[in-house]
């Protein structure tokens, strides 16, 4: 036998065709079902050529200083963007054009002044926490009505620096964190879908009834490390449904009135401020009707107050004991 025919290969034989290759992996990238992997790679610039088909981009941890126009062409199928914790300070209008199924957007930790324009309509996540923005512009979120999800924590950030309203149309929008930033108020016109609004470590020294007039679905409000000494009458009779307060590490000097009447309230922390009495009507409604839902925790400690001084009837409405928590510890 002819060693053609023996291999397989020789007259009478077609050689069978190869499938297509698929989509080139960028240069020291690593790719996975549809995921490619850039990160830690001291890239400069977003890599050229990458797949089409990718879903998941992680370019994080890298030294890219600015993304530009057709750095994303032809990922249609893009859900999730990783730039953190680069050197990007300039986002071109158009950079995010061909992403037209982008639903996570991470930006964190970077040098950007301003969120970028023309985001995906489609996206529903976006984290920019740890960068230099000091405006907020309504016209940046025009038409991002699936947002679910904003983070701008760690920013250089002033009451004057969000416009009003810059919130307000996304009618998904359920959590909001504008934490350790230069703010000294609560955002006005914040929309009615919001279930958390976390606004720690500000500035914010009085809590208005106006700015949380509408936000009926809020569970969760934080408000710690900040310099609060008014909570103004009124304000938690706006938020019905709230579930859980934090207002430690401020200058309170009462129990913010309405809080009694909150039927959910369960978890309400008021440690580190300048409380020096508490009536017997400050946490449970009046008489020994009791709140649909029992607190599960209290934190009192480290206030003026002295617990031997507070009636018995108190905290009627609470069926834990250790469920409030007194004394000058920290």
């Amino acid at each position: 036998m002819l060693e053609d025919e023996a291999s397989g290969i020789g007259p009478g034989y077609d050689i069978p065709e190869l499938p297509p290759m698929g989509p080139v992996c960028p240069f020291r990238c690593q790719c996975h079902l549809r995921v490619v992997q850039c990160s830690d790679l001291g890239l400069d610039k977003v890599p050229t050529d990458l797949p089409p088909d990718t879903t998941l981009l992680d370019l994080q941890n890298n030294k890219i200083t600015e993304i530009k126009d057709g750095d994303f062409k032809n990922l249609k199928d893009l859900h999730a963007l990783i730039l953190v914790n680069n050197k990007i300070s300039k986002i071109s209008p158009g950079a995010f054009a061909p992403l037209v199924k982008l639903e996570r957007l991470y930006l964190s930790k970077n040098h950007l002044k301003e969120l970028p324009e023309k985001m995906p309509k489609t996206l529903q996540e976006l984290r920019a926490h740890e960068n230099e923005i000091t405006k907020v512009r309504k016209s940046v979120f025009n038409g991002l009505n699936q947002m679910i999800v904003i983070e701008l924590g760690t920013n250089p950030l002033k009451s004057s620096g969000i416009e009003n309203g810059a919130f307000q149309g996304m009618r998904r929008l359920s959590y909001i964190r504008i934490a350790d930033t230069n703010i000294t108020s609560i955002p006005q016109g914040l929309p009615f879908s919001l279930t958390e609004l976390h606004l720690d470590g500000n500035k914010i020294s009085k809590v208005d009834a106006s700015t949380l007039k509408g936000l009926t679905n809020l569970a969760k409000l934080g408000l710690s490390f900040n310099s609060i000494a008014i909570v103004e009458n009124g304000s938690l009779a706006n938020i019905p449904h709230l579930r859980e307060l934090y207002l430690d590490n401020n200058k309170l000097v009462k129990i913010p009135g309405g809080l009694a009447e909150l039927k959910y309230v369960q978890v309400v922390y008021l440690h580190n401020n300048n409380i020096s009495e508490i009536g017997p009507n400050d946490f449970c409604p009046s008489g020994y009707n009791t709140k649909k839902v029992s607190y599960s925790r209290v934190s009192l400690f480290s206030n003026p107050v002295q617990y031997w001084e507070i009636q018995p009837t108190t905290f009627r409405c609470v069926y834990v004991r250790s469920a409030v928590q007194f004394g000058n510890y920290k």
